[in-house]
C-alpha cells in the first residue's frame, strides 16, 4: 500500500468521542473519519483492539485473546437500533469525558450486553439467529475457545486458566465437552458479543474506505500468559507440565536502564515451523481481516528475541535466542498470495536495532519506524532527525509509548532544545506544530501525528508510560476539539508536504 507520500493520524479507539465513558464503534468512529477526510489524511492508527482486563490495567498489549475484540469497544447504540436494547437503558452516565474510568464502564457495558443478549434470545427473528450462527462456524477456529475461555474465567472469578482444575486447564476433552454444556449460556454470550463487534467492525472499515482512509492495526509480537491463545495453544509456546513459561519475554539492559521484564511466554519457534507457523498465519490473517496495514510491534523478536528465566531477578540474566527469521515471512507472504516484498507490514524496529534485524526489514521490503523524539539535534546524522529518514520509513511526531510533543519538548535539556531550535528553525512557541511539520515535509513515505500533537497538548494528556502499571490508556479526546479550523491547518501542510 505504501507507494505514495501520503500522512495520517494516530487515535486508538478508546479514546474516539462519544457517550458511554470510552470511545466505540459507533457515532464516535465515524466524527474521528470525517475529520481524518476533512484533513486530507489517508491513514488512521491504532492500538490492539482485542479484549482487555483489570488485571493488566486494560491494556490493548495484554489482551485475552489475540483474535477476540474487546466487549468495551461495543456501540450499544447500533444495539438499540437493532431492538435488543431499549433507548432507556443508555440512561446514564459513565466517567468523564475526557478520560475512561475502567471500572465504572466495564460494568456498565457489560450489564447492557448481558440485557442484549438476553432480548436476543427471547425475541430475535430468525434470519438473525441464522446470520449469528453463520458467524460462530466461520469463526469457530478461534471463537470457540475464546468464548469457552472466556465463560471459565467468569466461572472460577477471573483467576487465571493455570489455577483451574486440572481437567480443564489440560484441556481433558470429556471435561471441555461437560464444560461447554454446563456453561452453555455464557459461551453463547460471549459469542454474540463477538458477533456485535464483527458486524460493527465492517460498518466501521467501510465507512472508512468510503472516506478513502486506511486502517493502521498493531499486532503485537507476543500474548499474555493468561490467555485463551495460550490455553488453548500449549504448544506453541515454551510451557512447563503447569503450562508455566519456563522462560519469560523482555529485552536487555541498555547504558542508562536496567532492561526490562515483560512476563510473556516466549514461543517455541521449533515446533510452530514443524507446523507451518498455522496460528501465526491464522493471527495475521485475522488481524489483516480487520485492517489495511498492520505494524508489527517488537520486530527484533522475529530476528532474534530476549529470553529470561522465569526464576531470574533481573532480566539481565537472559539470552538471545533466534526467531523464526526470513522463514516465517516467506510463509506469510504465501499464506496472503502476495510477492515476499509487498508484505502489508510496518515494522516496529525502535530497539536493538543492528544488522541482522535490519537485513531482514529491508528483504522484505517493511519500512521501519522512525520517531522525532529520539533524535540527538545536535547531530548531524542521528537516524530519527526527520531530515536523515530514508523513504522506506514511517516517520512520526510521538507514539502512544511516548511522551506528547509539548511534554517532550517542556523536558528537553538546555544543549537538545537549542539544537532542535536551530535545526527546525523555530523559537518552540508552536513545537508542535514545527515537529509535525518536519516529518510531514521528511523523505519517509508515511508521516504519523497523534490528536494530542495536534492539540498541543502537554504530559497531562499522555496515553501511555511503558513500566507503569496504573493511569495508562485512559485519554480521550472530546468531539468540540476536533475543529474544521484544526482540520483545514492539517491539510495546509499535508498539501504543502506533497501528501
Amino acid at each position: 500500500m505504501l507507494q505514495q507520500r501520503a500522512s495520517g493520524v494516530f487515535l486508538h479507539l478508546t479514546s474516539l468521542p462519544g457517550p458511554g465513558g470510552v470511545g466505540d464503534l459507533g457515532a464516535g468512529a465515524r466524527t474521528f473519519l470525517d475529520f481524518l477526510d476533512a484533513a486530507d489524511q489517508r491513514y488512521w492508527q491504532f492500538c490492539p483492539v482485542g479484549p482487555t482486563s483489570d488485571a493488566y490495567g486494560h491494556s490493548p498489549y495484554a489482551a485475552d485473546s489475540a483474535f477476540a475484540g474487546n466487549p468495551l469497544l461495543v456501540d450499544l447504540r447500533d444495539i438499540v437500533d437493532r431492538g435488543y436494547l431499549d433507548e432507556s437503558d443508555l440512561d446514564g452516565t459513565v466517567g468523564e469525558p475526557e478520560e475512561v474510568n475502567y471500572g465504572a464502564v466495564a460494568a456498565y457495558k457489560r450489564d447492557r450486553l448481558r440485557r442484549a443478549h438476553e432480548r436476543f434470545v427471547a425475541e430475535a427473528e430468525e434470519s438473525a439467529r441464522e446470520e449469528f450462527a453463520a458467524f460462530r462456524e466461520r469463526e469457530s477456529s478461534w471463537l470457540a475457545d475464546y468464548a469457552l475461555f472466556a465463560a471459565l474465567k467468569g466461572a472460577h472469578d477471573g483467576a487465571a486458566w493455570t489455577d483451574w482444575p486440572t481437567d480443564l486447564a489440560d484441556r481433558d476433552p470429556e471435561a471441555l465437552e461437560a464444560a461447554r454444556e454446563s456453561h452453555a449460556e455464557a459461551v453463547e454470550y460471549h459469542a454474540f458479543v463477538q458477533w456485535l463487534f464483527d458486524e460493527q467492525w465492517a460498518s466501521l472499515r467501510a465507512a472508512a474506505a468510503d472516506r478513502g482512509v486506511a486502517l493502521v492495526g498493531d499486532l503485537p509480537l507476543y500474548v499474555a500468559a493468561d490467555s485463551a491463545d495460550v490455553w488453548a495453544h500449549r504448544s506453541a509456546f515454551e510451557l512447563d507440565e503447569d503450562g508455566e513459561p519456563g522462560v519469560v519475554a523482555g529485552v536487555p539492559p541498555n547504558p542508562g536502564d536496567d532492561g526490562q521484564r515483560w512476563g510473556n511466554p516466549v514461543y517455541d519457534w521449533a515446533a510452530l515451523r514443524e507446523r507451518g507457523y498455522e496460528w501465526w498465519l491464522a493471527r495475521v490473517d485475522g488481524g489483516l481481516s480487520r485492517v489495511d496495514l498492520v505494524r508489527l510491534d517488537h520486530f527484533k523478536g522475529f530476528d532474534e528475541f530476549w529470553a529470561i528465566p522465569a526464576d531470574a531477578e533481573s532480566p539481565a540474566a537472559g539470552e538471545w535466542r533466534p526467531g523464526p527469521g526470513a522463514d516465517f515471512f516467506e510463509a506469510v507472504a504465501a499464506e496472503l498470495g502476495v510477492p515476499a516484498e509487498e508484505l502489508p507490514f510496518i515494522a516496529e524496529d525502535l530497539g536493538f536495532i543492528d544488522e541482522s534485524v535490519t537485513v531482514l526489514r529491508e528483504r522484505f521490503g517493511v519500512p521501519g519506524m522512525r520517531v522525532a523524539q529520539y533524535a540527538d539535534w545536535c547531530s548531524a546524522d542521528s537516524r530519527d532527525k526527520p531530515v536523515n529518514y530514508p523513504h522506506n520509513a514511517v516517520g512520526y511526531t510521538s507514539t502512544h509509548d511516548t511522551d506528547t510533543a509539548v511534554g517532550y519538548y517542556d523536558d528537553l535539556g538546555d544543549e537538545q532544545r537549542d539544537c532542535l531550535h536551530y535545526a527546525l528553525a523555530t523559537d518552540g512557541e508552536a513545537v508542535h506544530w514545527d515537529l509535525l511539520e518536519a516529518v510531514w515535509d521528511s523523505e519517509a513515505v508515511l508521516a504519523m501525528t497523534t490528536v494530542q500533537d495536534l492539540l498541543g497538548l502537554g504530559s497531562e494528556a499522555r496515553f501511555n508510560t511503558p513500566g507503569t502499571a496504573a493511569g495508562n490508556w485512559r485519554w480521550r479526546v472530546t468531539e468540540d476539539a476536533l475543529t474544521d479550523e484544526l482540520a483545514g491547518k492539517l491539510a495546509g501542510i499535508t498539501a504543502a508536504a506533497l501528501r
